[in-house]
């Protein structure tokens, strides 16, 4: 791909500092499984995530030996995506534009410009990418002929592939089934969903109900609507908050937009795999002088699952 001027105008001299970037969104997603979940590394290719269960058979005291109980092995296999992200770029295009405040003094251009253009260039790279993988994540689907989201399964379609429980059933929610998210039936859903966790996973004191940003929204001004100030408004750093009367948090992630589902899982139950740690944010800009063209190249590989289906909690709607 070439660089694209079709925002600008013909050259008129402006202050190419601050170079102003779109606002774009971070891996969330990504950084709580890393945190708090399985994190496997040295992923090339599936790769099995180890799994056992036993029981204990409580027996009356006696002077013989009397085994009881069984210790079971299982396995869920972690698939990452292999991606690249490319670009070539030639600097001299960047002339007839104010970009060329930021080239070097000359006709010859051996890099990107500037240090402060070509950290700017990165650093909004590297963030698009993590964007990307935070959508990915939830909306993976190798089926799919979406260059972004064909790399490796996400979340919803492995849960989905699994024998999650759904939420989205009147036992839960005390309505009928619900078609569309609505700001008179977002309490209802979220409830629902926390009503539905299985009292072993809550037990594990990790466990969260992931929403998307819009989702997130109409449950603030709902539960606002009933006076019910269970967050700090004032609060800059505000994402998320303990649904009311409970110990579990909303974790709003930009990976469900649009979606209208959500869910509830323990952070120790979901699992990432990588290659390297960071290993997306590991990239080379190099000028090429058999092309006379900078280039841009990071590779990477990254995968996501859970280790039980079961415990998992699924709400699948629109919005």
């Amino acid at each position: 791909m070439a660089l694209s001027f079709t925002g600008l105008s013909s050259y008129t001299k402006q202050l190419v500092q601050p170079l102003l970037t779109s606002a774009v969104i971070g891996a969330k997603t990504q950084k709580l499984i890393m945190d708090n979940g399985i994190v496997l590394t040295g992923v090339k290719g599936p790769t099995a995530i180890p799994l056992m269960d036993t029981d204990a058979v409580f027996a009356t005291q006696s002077c013989s030996f009397d085994a009881s109980g069984t210790t079971s092995f299982s396995q869920r296999v972690l698939v990452p995506g292999k991606i690249k992200v490319e670009e070539k770029i030639c600097p001299k295009d960047l002339e007839a534009y104010y970009t060329m405040e930021a080239l070097r003094a000359g006709s010859t251009y051996e890099d990107f410009g500037s240090a402060d253009f070509a950290a700017a260039y990165l650093a909004k790279k590297n963030a698009r990418i993590a964007a990307q993988l935070e959508t990915a994540i939830w909306q993976g689907d190798s089926g799919l002929g979406t260059a972004n989201l064909n790399k490796f399964n996400g979340l919803q379609k492995l849960i989905a592939a699994g024998s999650p429980i759904d939420a989205n059933v009147s036992g839960y929610t005390g309505v009928a089934t619900i078609t569309t998210v609505t700001s008179s039936n977002v309490v209802a859903a979220t409830e629902g969903i926390y009503k539905a966790i299985p009292a072993e996973v809550m037990a594990k004191g990790d466990v969260k109900i992931f929403v998307g940003y819009d989702w997130f929204r109409l449950l603030v001004l709902a539960y606002r609507a009933l006076n019910l100030f269970s967050y700090n408004p004032q609060d800059a750093n505000f994402e998320g908050f303990i649904l009311p009367g409970t110990n579990v948090k909303v974790e709003p992630v930009n990976g469900l937009n649009g979606t209208g589902d959500a869910y509830a899982i323990s952070l120790s139950n979901m699992a990432i795999g990588v290659d390297l740690e960071a290993e997306e944010t590991n990239y080379k800009l190099w000028y090429s002088e058999d092309n006379n063209d900078v280039r841009f190249r990071a590779e990477f590989k990254i995968g996501v699952d859970v280790a039980y289906t079961k415990e998992c909690v699924k709400f699948v709607a629109a919005i």
